[in-house]
């Protein structure tokens, strides 16, 4: 059986196609098999008030996607270039892929691992951020 295995903590809640999940008191796995469902442990989830960064401004919005908040077309729209001007920032080669990855994810409706690809750049906008501050 193919799809999406989700390995689950005692009482760790996931968002599926909107409905909240939260798993009993021991640890679990859950197979998703519906193609193209979204998914989004809610542990990982950006709160509103904390988007206030350039990356974490985007992992929103691509959350907003997956727990059905936003319209996907408006949404990806907004994101792609608000991704291709953080490429102009992030030029190193790693954040370059990740952000090559997002984009790519994006366009074939694959919008966890858009947020999965840039979930990744939030350390390195933290490290950038806190020189800054130096």
């Amino acid at each position: 059986m193919s799809g999406l295995v989700l390995k689950l903590g005692p009482r760790e809640r996931v968002l599926i196609n909107g409905a909240v999940i939260e798993n009993g008191d021991r640890r679990s796995r859950l197979s998703i098999v519906t193609p193209n469902a979204n998914v989004l442990r809610l542990r990982d989830a950006i709160h509103p008030d904390d988007a206030k960064t350039p990356v974490r401004r985007l992992c929103y919005s691509a959350q907003l996607i997956l727990t059905g908040d936003t319209d996907m077309v408006d949404a990806r729209q907004q994101l792609l270039p608000r991704i291709e001007e953080l490429s102009h920032i992030l030029i190193d080669s790693d954040s370059r892929r990740l952000l090559s990855q997002a984009t790519e994810a994006l366009l074939s409706d694959q919008f966890y691992q858009c947020l999965k690809a840039l979930r990744a750049l939030i350390p390195r906008e933290d490290r950038l951020l806190a020189a800054r501050q130096l």
